[in-house]
């Protein structure tokens, strides 16, 4: 099923009725729309005045909805999951920690090449200097033990952006729009990996004391360049703009449902990332040995 992102940017009063997400004026009581829970994918919250009802806050929980709160900067800050999204939780943890490292590093291969793959097709579809993009892809070890990831990511923002461009998560702009679509993002890998019945703080590759969503950051790296293009098209349309507008998030948030290519079916990302989740497991278990990435075309 399809599911919904929901940007709310003003005051706002949110409640359950009749399995509803009910939208209310925090004075009036006036209701000013209402979207049925179980369509719910992503819930976007960027006001300090929206209040929640925790019978609604339970009811998204029992659905898998993602919960996105923002800053004063207006920009992600934190995410609501829930603690179990699978009925077969514990056993699939286990297999989960019994992952072996070579099975692992041979996992994060995969993904850095099914990245430079996607980085490379993006940069042949806005016109730009590919080429050195096939060869870093090639090279790419078990564990990516010679960082062919890093080494594509410098020439990839050279090419996409400018030469002078440095990528960032406090760089100058349009860094913004990229850290923004990226916080979505991870959002959405975090929502499937804890519906599949893993835990995001275990990463294939990723490993930070600090981090709790370590798997997360590792099955998004082949879904940024998705980003990357939603970013860029932005852009070109709004080549003098730099703030993170009410329009820019609405723009990004379309993200959940872009079709693409994954498995050879189209699907939309939000159920694509879940398609990679569930392949993952099935690579702890020995029944695949390939994670399911997406394809940028």
């Amino acid at each position: 099923m399809i599911t919904r992102s929901i940007y709310i940017g003003s005051p706002a009063y949110l409640k359950l009725k009749d399995e509803q997400m009910k939208i209310l004026c925090p004075e009036t009581k006036v209701e000013k729309g209402s979207v049925p829970v179980e369509d719910l994918g992503l819930l976007m919250l960027d006001h300090f005045q929206i209040t929640l009802s925790h019978q609604l806050i339970q009811k998204m929980m029992g659905n898998n909805v993602v919960v996105i709160s923002c800053d004063a900067q207006h920009l992600p800050h934190g995410i609501m999951l829930p603690l179990y999204g699978h009925t077969e939780h514990s056993d699939r943890v286990k297999d989960q920690l019994e992952a072996s490292e070579p099975l692992k590093k041979q996992l994060w291969k995969q993904t850095v090449e099914c990245k430079i793959e996607n980085q490379k097709n993006l940069l042949i579809r806005l016109g730009n200097y590919f080429e050195p993009m096939i060869e870093y892809q090639k090279n790419v070890k078990s564990g990516d033990i010679t960082n062919m990831e890093g080494i594509a990511a410098q020439h990839y923002w050279k090419y996409l952006i400018s030469l002078d461009f440095l990528r960032g998560r406090f760089g100058d702009s349009p860094n913004q729009f990229f850290n923004f679509g990226y916080s979505v993002l991870r959002s959405m890998v975090a929502r499937s990996i804890v519906e599949t019945g893993l835990l995001p703080v275990l990463g294939i590759f990723h490993k930070n004391k600090y981090n709790p969503y370590c798997l997360a950051d590792d099955l998004m790296e082949p879904y940024r360049p998705f980003v990357d293009l939603l970013v860029m098209d932005w852009l070109k349309n709004n080549p003098q703009t730099e703030e993170l507008t009410k329009e820019y998030k609405a723009h990004i948030l379309q993200i959940a449902t872009k079709d693409l290519r994954i498995d050879d079916k189209t699907r939309p990302l939000l159920v694509a990332v879940k398609t990679t989740a569930t392949s993952l497991y099935k690579c702890y278990t020995g029944e695949k040995r390939l994670i399911s990435y997406p394809e940028l075309i």
